[in-house]
């Protein structure tokens, strides 16, 4: 079915009902799995073009999305490798401009790379993780960093960043700053920065609370799959199961023992590949909380979006699945699911295939 109508977001239970009535049955395999190949309509798919210009190129026109004004999907068509010269290099970014996750520890001062505790859990995580596999990390919470159509970064990381973390109050960082009426912030050059910088070919990957930031931007929830952060019940345990197959998922089992809060989402997310997903009949009923999803209830899948290429997942709220050697349920699993997905969004290892 066409993507949900924005108009009709407010809608949770039916718009949730009905995206989830699109998708594949439960358990979805990966052929199911897929929303869209490039050559015939998925699930989930529109089976009419969408007339969008003349010399819009031929096989992704109906993968043009005029909710987000973009071309998604599993499209690799779409992808824009316009800089070559990016390094094995990522930025984390962890700003906050709301609650903020125990993992993230104290905010951190303005600039790059600045000094990390213990406290810093999930960036001390990363790091690491990432330097065992040859890439490097610089990290900041400074929204002037944000990275630009030629950055020498392969994939840009918002970790647990939280509501309108690309905005800056006080005075303008930028001579053109648009301001909030209503708030009294002004708009930097963040948000022009990061869709240059995925025009051009960059990595976008997303973890847990990246799902409950910048909800009044509609270009990055359709970043995130078209996808939002609605509620979430207790943080408890449940199983994980793939509903997918790809670089991310490999050396996974086919179901493990995790715990998390498993985020609700509103709009559920569409034209994507899924690769995980929890079984929500193993976790607890009185903690499944509006609108929920029933017999699918993805929590990881992949997408190209307007040029670039975007990994997503919701886990990722427990300090100690940041934690090596922590003994937490499935930890091992998932930072290889984590590591995957971001050497995959950088384009190190084949991506959302």
């Amino acid at each position: 079915m066409p993507e949900i109508p924005r108009r009709h977001l407010i809608k949770g239970a039916a718009a949730a009902a009905a995206a989830t009535a699109a998708g594949p049955a439960w358990p979805a395999s990966p052929a199911q799995a897929d929303r869209g190949d490039g050559r015939s309509p998925g699930p989930g798919e529109p089976t009419e073009k969408v007339p969008v210009t003349a010399h819009t190129p031929r096989g992704i026109d109906r993968f043009f999305d005029p909710s987000y004004n973009v071309v998604r999907g599993r499209v690799p068509e779409s992808y824009h490798p316009w800089v070559t010269t990016r390094e094995d290099r990522i930025l984390l970014y962890t700003r906050t401009a709301g609650p903020r996750h125990a993992h993230l520890g104290p905010a951190l001062p303005e600039g790059l790379n600045p000094p990390l505790t213990p406290q810093h859990v999930l960036q001390n995580a990363v790091v690491a993780w990432m330097g065992e596999v040859g890439v490097g990390v610089d990290w900041t919470e400074d929204v002037t960093r944000m990275p630009g159509i030629g950055s020498p970064y392969k994939a840009v990381v918002f970790a647990s960043t939280s509501r309108d973390t690309l905005w800056k109050h006080g005075t303008a960082v930028a001579p053109t700053a648009a301001v909030n009426t209503t708030t009294g912030a002004h708009l930097d050059a963040a948000r022009t920065a990061l869709r240059q910088y995925m025009r051009a070919g960059g990595g976008f990957v997303g973890i847990h609370n990246a799902f409950g930031t910048e909800y009044n931007w509609p270009w990055y929830e359709g970043l995130l799959g078209g996808a939002n952060y609605y509620d979430h019940g207790t943080h408890q345990d449940g199983q994980v199961v793939r509903a997918g197959s790809d670089a991310t998922t490999e050396g996974l089992p086919v179901r493990w023992a995790f715990k998390d809060e498993w985020y609700n989402l509103l709009p559920f997310p569409t034209r994507v590949k899924f690769l995980l997903a929890v079984d929500e009949s193993t976790v607890a009923t009185g903690s499944r909380v509006h609108p929920g999803h029933g017999d699918f209830h993805p929590v990881s899948w992949c997408q190209y979006y307007d040029g670039g290429r975007a990994f997503l997942t919701t886990l990722g709220h427990d300090p100690l699945a940041w934690t090596d050697g922590s003994g937490f349920p499935g930890q091992e699993f998932f930072k290889r699911h984590i590591v995957n997905g971001v050497l995959s969004a950088m384009g190190r290892i084949p991506f959302c295939t």
